[in-house]
């Protein structure tokens, strides 16, 4: 192999090897900083493909703040609350100020990091803007349960 052709290997293997290095990085960026959607039945039990959140992963849980379970830190702003949709609820600490719209028997849209298989340290709540809405992931994933809620709500009046 004369010193020309060997210069022009090295030349593009190199090339090559960097573009998959960059590559991979970017691949690894992308999956570390992935925030999946779950609902609180999916996180006690798993998804039906068999997916099951780990503790320590970042994640967002949906679902409606279960009547009667919030409670209020009288000296800081800490709070525990209950999300549940169709099955077992989850616990959700949060240490920060609530969105105005939030509330027990509302939707909301928590994000963090699981602490044990029950329990999501919040970074972020998100409430829903009015009676009317529900996220579309929510709204599949609590299926007809959520239907029979609208129509019941629609029988009776549905405000408050």
């Amino acid at each position: 192999m004369n010193p020309r052709r060997k210069k022009r290997l090295v030349f593009a293997s190199a090339l090559i090897g960097g573009v998959a290095a960059i590559a991979s990085l970017l691949i690894y960026a992308l999956n570390s900083n992935l925030d999946l959607f779950f609902t609180a039945t999916e996180v006690v039990q798993g998804r039906q493909d068999g997916l099951k959140p780990e503790v320590g992963q970042r994640i967002r849980i949906g679902g409606m703040v279960v009547e009667g379970s919030v409670e209020r830190d009288p000296n800081s702003l800490k709070i525990a609350f209950q999300v549940a949709d169709t099955g077992p609820a989850v616990t959700v600490l949060y240490d920060g100020m609530l969105p105005d719209l939030f509330r027990e028997g509302q939707g909301i849209v928590a994000q963090g990091t699981l602490v044990d298989s029950t329990t999501l340290e919040a970074s972020e709540v998100l409430a829903k803007h009015d009676e009317n809405y529900m996220s579309p992931e929510i709204a599949e994933a609590m299926g007809k349960s959520h239907e029979q809620m609208e129509y019941s709500e629609s029988q009776t009046g549905g405000g408050y």
